[in-house]
């Protein structure tokens, strides 16, 4: 059992970080995974929206949406699976509101669910290999549109100028997400407006050709209608639940930034795009043959608008994985390895490439990308329950400090520098959640279900419950501790005009 928290943060050594000064100007980003202090803290909780949607407005959820009416479903079934799979983005929302309150990262939170040892196999299993996986992913759908905007331009594209797209669209990944966070938040707005006004003018000439009330040919009745919902609710929850890095970019927000306009904000950068593209995709599927959309497509759109669709797709694929692989970076010094930032994202880069490389030249791309949809559910769905439980659990009270102290006197070590509570959740939650996939190999579940998925709610349910009955009687008088400390933190008055004369506003 472990003794009280405010023991060991009175015991434990407590890093920070040199303080720089607070300015506008755009650098290479010198935190890591490190605390931030109240000194550097900038922004809004609506900052947040615009950071979620230039990552979110991109072609993925168009054919994401498409895939729905390959699976048999009407538009207003597809309509409704879109709608509820994406409620997975409130994950997101819930992770975003411990960074202000933590000013650390997610990969350094999980040390209070996995435990300061636990937490290195735990990210390395559960962030930090979907975040490279899907960095790949992100790469090969982009260099795939680069190659086709090229040879539209007239360009003979060759295995070298392949390898030489490959190369500049990571590298200029890497760049921007090596600047790290300022830079991200000024990037942000304009790929959410230049994004948006393309695919908005795709949707449009997606409106003009489709057909929502044709029923899609050979379209499913019965057990085999509700085994197709299954199936497409996980494709559409896989997106948000590939993203379990809310307090990333939530850390440098000020600590007294309103949680409720945090989670908000935070959630619907990403629901709204996803969602919108999405019913686009289905629409466009009613009107094409979606298997090949970025071919398909071509018929029903002008002429010059073709280039710019696969631009926007391009300029789509580096703007979510700037997110991606700066999360990464910092996934990977929370394993244990000791190095910058900026060095961490040019390694998650490099290996990222080589993933992407080896999909597009030597194993088949839509294989690799539907191997990276079942790992995210698989892995990253319960995680993602269990951070959500543990953040309920603990009333969002972490001490950001105290998560940096790897030493067994610190108040996350729990046994011998493990959450038990946590490895078993998570171990039970991605075994369930395997049980039930229907993909490269179906689960004994889903066989018994005539072919229904249901990995993307059975996953996360089993390790949300069992890490919150578990934490609940492992460290009953931790939770009691933490609840203490968070009623008192409630307690205390409003800052003074003193105080906030010194510290930055919130929306």
């Amino acid at each position: 059992m472990t003794t009280s928290e405010s023991a060991r943060h009175a015991a434990a050594p407590v890093h920070e970080p040199a303080p720089h000064q607070a300015t506008d100007t755009v650098h290479v980003e010198t935190h890591g995974i490190e605390h931030i202090p109240e000194t550097e803290r900038y922004g809004k909780p609506r900052d947040m929206f615009f950071v979620w949607a230039g990552a979110n407005v991109n072609f993925l959820s168009v054919i994401l949406g498409g895939s729905l009416v390959l699976l048999g479903l009407d538009t207003w079934q597809s309509i409704g699976v879109i709608v509820l799979g994406n409620l997975f983005w409130a994950f997101n929302g819930v992770l975003a509101i411990t960074g202000p309150v933590s000013g650390t990262p997610c990969s350094v939170l999980t040390r209070a669910t996995f435990g300061i040892r636990g937490n290195r196999i735990g990210t390395l299993a559960t962030n930090w290999s979907v975040c490279v996986a899907y960095a790949a992913v992100n790469l090969g759908t982009g260099s795939l549109a680069g190659y086709a905007l090229l040879d539209h331009l007239g360009v003979t594209v060759t295995t070298t100028v392949e390898a030489a797209v490959v190369t500049v669209l990571a590298g200029a990944t890497s760049l921007i997400s090596v600047y790290g966070h300022r830079l991200i938040l000024r990037l942000s707005p304009v790929f959410t407006t230049l994004l948006t006004l393309t695919l908005v003018l795709l949707a449009c000439f997606v409106l003009a050709h489709a057909e929502p009330g044709r029923a899609p040919d050979g379209a499913p009745h019965g057990t085999d209608l509700a085994a197709a919902a299954l199936v497409g609710f996980t494709i559409m929850a896989s997106v948000p639940l590939s993203w379990g890095s809310g307090a990333d970019y939530a850390r440098y927000l000020p600590a007294d930034a309103s949680r409720r306009a945090v989670a908000w904000w935070t959630m619907l950068g990403g629901y709204v795009p996803t969602v919108l593209l999405g019913i686009v995709g289905v629409l466009a599927g009613t009107a094409v043959d979606m298997t090949d959309p970025q071919t398909s497509l071509e018929a029903i759109v002008p002429g010059w608008f073709h280039p710019l669709l696969l631009a926007a797709i391009v300029t789509g694929s580096v703007a979510n994985n700037i997110l991606t692989t700066y999360s990464s970076g910092l996934a990977l010094q929370a394993v244990g390895i000791r190095i910058g930032q900026w060095a961490a994202v040019l390694l998650d880069g490099v290996a990222a490439a080589a993933i992407a490389v080896y999909a597009l030249f030597v194993t088949d791309f839509l294989d690799a990308l539907g191997d990276v949809l079942d790992l995210t559910v698989a892995v990253l769905g319960p995680a993602l329950a269990v951070s959500v439980a543990d953040v309920l659990l603990r009333r969002n009270h972490y001490r950001g400090p105290e998560l940096h102290n790897e030493t067994p006197t610190s108040a996350y070590w729990y046994h011998g520098g493990v959450n038990l509570a946590g490895l078993a959740a998570q171990l039970l939650g991605t075994g369930a959640a395997l049980l039930c996939l229907d993909t490269w190999y179906s689960g004994p579940v889903a066989s018994a279900l005539n072919g229904a998925d249901i990995s993307a709610l059975l996953g996360p349910l089993v390790g949300g419950v069992t890490y919150t009955v578990l934490f609940r009687a492992l460290y009953r008088r931790q939770l009691h501790q933490v609840r203490q400390e968070s009623a008192a933190r409630s307690a205390r008055p409003a800052p003074t005009d003193a105080t906030t004369a010194t510290t930055p506003t919130t929306a």
